[in-house]
């Protein structure tokens, strides 16, 4: 069976959806096809169930303190992941039905379930149809990468996907990987109760950041009780059951799960890319230039496959992008684009721009301002100063490079950094802003006054 439209979606992920939303209301006829979950990585194992999850496990760590804040509790905190988890699963299903029911409500847009793959650059085959457009938008995502480590194959590993499915507390969760992922769910899981170990190649977590912030998150781990081992070189993998054991640079440690957290991959392996010839790089993401487009005219690459975000937020900036460039006649880039993004541990890490190892990198002479967050009014308020804010100007320009605001509610202070880069407003012109007393944002002007040269 053949059909035609105007335009084709593969993937209802973040950008997918709301593409079609604009399509069909500019007039124009749109197949979106989605081979399993609706929503996407962020609805289904990504930021609603994990976000959800780290709130009750911040409701369990702030029930334990409650003696701090002169609040009397009798008992014990107990945890019932049973309920934890159907509390996640029902924000899911949720989220998860309410994309579908707008997409099925859509007039213009026909919703296919299935497997898409492309015959040549304007044809995909879904099951027993082939579908047609001039216009195509991949929007497919990504999904944990997992190495070939010895053993690991063997044993009935986790990942971010099939961890969601634990309905008891681990007694003891191993979590390859010290980044982004690893680090929500070590935290996690030891305020549910699990003995933790995280394992890191590399010399520090979250390798991207600056070596103060990762020191720091590290002692906020730590200081939880959360075993912690960087430069791990070698790593084995045997038993079965709940009865496992890791051997790393010759030490052997028995756990009862293991979570495989070491980065991502696109889902584009079977797409059939070489039939249309849309070019990939050597990781699998697809090649796009600054306005989305791959190297095929009309067909363009949005959200996590085009390796150009790895966010919620990026992948549906990047519909707005595309719909800004075909409907409202824009022409918004890629290049352009101020990306913040976050580390949900408790206190969270807001981080935007280039960090203090770049600056250096560029050669130009900058300034950095740094504050604890043991002298912001909200946190000592809060009882809750672990942490600090830093942000890195150029020396002579003042334009505003990047910040982090590892803290309270620092993911939430870093958009009025976020939005002033975003609009290449000067740190000048922050630092003469007057935001409310008591807030975290409210000493961001106080950290650009501190600015120094680095080391003095």
């Amino acid at each position: 069976m053949n059909r035609r439209f105007d335009a084709i979606i593969v993937g209802a992920g973040q950008a997918g959806p709301p593409l079609a939303n604009r399509l069909t209301r500019a007039g124009r006829s749109v197949a979106l096809v989605e081979r399993k979950l609706f929503g996407g990585t962020c609805v289904n194992t990504g930021c609603m169930p994990t976000k959800t999850l780290v709130a009750s496990a911040r409701a369990a760590h702030m029930a334990r303190r409650a003696a701090d804040f002169g609040v009397v509790l009798t008992g014990t905190v107990g945890i019932d992941m049973a309920r934890v988890k159907a509390r996640a699963d029902t924000v899911i299903a949720n989220a998860r039905h309410g994309v579908r029911t707008w997409l099925d409500g859509m007039d213009g847009c026909t919703v296919i379930e299935g497997h898409a793959q492309f015959e040549d650059a304007h044809t995909l085959r879904v099951g027993d149809e082939r579908l047609a457009a001039p216009q195509i938008f991949l929007n497919v995502g990504g999904r944990a990468a997992v190495p070939d480590m010895p053993g690991l194959h063997g044993i009935p590993y986790l990942t971010n996907t099939s961890i969601l499915g634990l309905d008891r507390v681990p007694a003891h969760l191993l979590i390859v990987g010290g980044s982004y992922i690893g680090l929500e769910y070590a935290q996690m899981y030891r305020r549910f109760g699990a003995r933790v170990t995280v394992l890191e190649k590399g010399p520090q977590l979250i390798g991207r950041e600056d070596a103060d912030v990762s020191t720091a998150v590290r002692g906020i781990l730590e200081g939880e009780g959360i075993d912690i081992r960087t430069g791990v070189a070698e790593l084995a993998f045997a038993g079965a059951g709940e009865t496992l054991a890791v051997t790393l640079d010759g030490e052997r440690l028995a756990c009862s799960h293991v979570l495989v957290a070491v980065g991502r991959v696109p889902n584009t392996d079977d797409l059939g890319l070489d039939q249309a010839g849309v070019a990939t790089d050597a990781r699998g993401y697809i090649t796009v230039d600054d306005e989305l487009r791959t190297n095929v005219p009309g067909i363009w690459a949005l959200g996590d496959c085009n390796g150009r975000g790895a966010f919620t937020h990026t992948a549906y900036n990047d519909f707005e992008m595309v719909a800004a460039d075909l409907l409202d006649g824009e022409h918004r880039k890629l290049s352009e684009r101020v990306s913040g993004y976050a580390l949900y541990i408790d206190p969270p890490l807001g981080r935007v721009g280039i960090n203090e190892a770049q600056a250096r990198e560029r050669g130009r002479p900058f300034l950095v301002g740094k504050r604890p967050m043991s002298r912001v009014g909200r946190a000592v308020e809060r009882d809750e100063t672990q942490g600090f804010m830093k942000v890195i100007i150029d020396a002579d320009t003042k334009a505003i490079l990047g910040a982090a605001i590892l803290g309270i509610e620092g993911d939430e202070a870093i958009h009025g950094i976020i939005d002033m880069m975003s609009v290449d407003a000067t740190a000048t012109q922050l630092q003469h802003t007057v935001p409310i007393h008591p807030t975290v944002s409210e000493l961001l002007p106080t950290l650009i006054a501190e600015v120094h040269a680095p080391g003095g």
